[in-house]
């Protein structure tokens, strides 16, 4: 005999269903169940790897470093020497500071520990060490500019390489020298993927019989 209880009581009703038509609704609760689990904790940090961003994440990725970065410099009074205008010009000041952006979201996840804050300061003060080096080597400064000189070893550069233009020019309006670079970059890796495409396209149709 069927009580009103074991008609409201979930489990009851299961054995009624079939399996197939079981199976399909554990997997839509799972998949709804990833989903919200998802949303809660977010998306974990990644290394950026900038080489293989495709032309519409560089762009974005490049804005958002580039406003880590000023909330960096202003909230810790940051001086040229660890952080100069023109960063975004110096790969090794990019790489640099894009690492210690993904370690800041990393620290300061929702999920984070509560001691992740001490940890993202203590690689901060390593950070900023590494930085006064490369912003030496590199020879920008507030006030002016010039590309990272790289010293060409005798027989051991490939034959098209070129060494970089080091002529030194003043540092005038850094915001528009930026958004001209994230445009100079996304245009360049677009016409790089764009000589991709057409290569694979190429190769498959020359294949075609």
């Amino acid at each position: 005999m069927t009580t009103s209880n074991d008609a409201e009581d979930p489990a009851a009703d299961l054995s009624s269903v079939p399996p197939e038509v079981l199976r399909q609704v554990k997997q839509m609760v799972s998949r709804e169940y990833a989903k919200d689990l998802r949303s809660q904790l977010g998306s974990v940090p990644r290394s950026i790897d900038w080489t293989r961003l495709s032309p519409e994440d560089l762009e974005h990725e490049l804005l958002e470093l580039n406003r880590f970065v000023d909330w960096l410099r202003h909230t810790y009074g940051l001086p040229p020497q660890i952080i100069p205008p023109m960063w975004h010009r110096h790969p090794e000041l990019l790489w640099e500071l894009s690492a210690l952006r993904q370690q800041w979201l990393t620290c300061f996840d929702a999920q984070a520990k509560g001691n992740m804050g001490i940890v993202f300061h203590a690689e901060f003060a390593a950070a900023r060490e590494r930085l006064r080096d490369w912003v030496t080597i590199s020879g920008t400064r507030l006030d002016r500019d010039r590309a990272t000189r790289i010293t060409a070893w005798p027989g051991g550069e490939a034959d098209d390489f070129t060494a970089p233009d080091t002529t030194e020019y003043p540092v005038e309006n850094r915001t528009e020298d930026f958004v001209s670079f994230v445009e100079e970059q996304v245009l360049a890796r677009q016409a790089a993927q764009d000589a991709e495409v057409q290569e694979i396209v190429n190769s498959e149709w020359s294949d075609q019989p």
